[in-house]
């Protein structure tokens, strides 16, 4: 049996994809997934393709710099497709990858479950603000 060098990987130090690891990639990605800008990005973008300035429409309170940093990370991530289209003036529309349009498939499921829960959550609320924090 052959001896492990440091430059031949060994089982501790394999890729291991734990979003509960600190410097786990998937971590990372759940991180930029998981605010809120990017969420409903995604979201939005389930939709269907949008441009930059109709897709900061759609996402309601989002400014111009925070979506452009949303979508740069999305993008980086694998998970938003940025194409520009050569017209005249040239104009740049943003979808998903195939990874994205999973994601935001389980996001769409998550907010219509909210959506669904919102008396609840409402109740909920009013409840937590009558009693105060425990």
């Amino acid at each position: 049996m052959a001896a492990v060098t440091q430059h031949e990987p060994g089982p501790e130090q394999a890729l291991v994809s734990d979003v509960f690891a600190r410097d786990c990639t998937s971590r990372a990605a759940f991180e930029d997934v998981s605010s809120k800008w990017a969420s409903l990005a995604l979201l939005a973008l389930g939709e269907g393709a949008y441009r930059f300035n109709a897709l900061r429409r759609r996402v309601e309170g989002v400014s111009e710099k925070m979506l452009s940093q949303t979508l740069q990370q999305l993008e980086r991530d694998g998970m938003v497709r940025r194409d520009v289209v050569t017209t005249i003036p040239p104009r740049v529309e943003y979808s998903l990858t195939p990874l994205g349009a999973g994601v935001a498939g389980h996001l769409r499921a998550l907010a219509d479950l909210l959506e669904a829960s919102a008396d609840q959550v409402a109740l909920a609320r009013g409840d937590y603000e009558r009693r105060g924090p425990r």
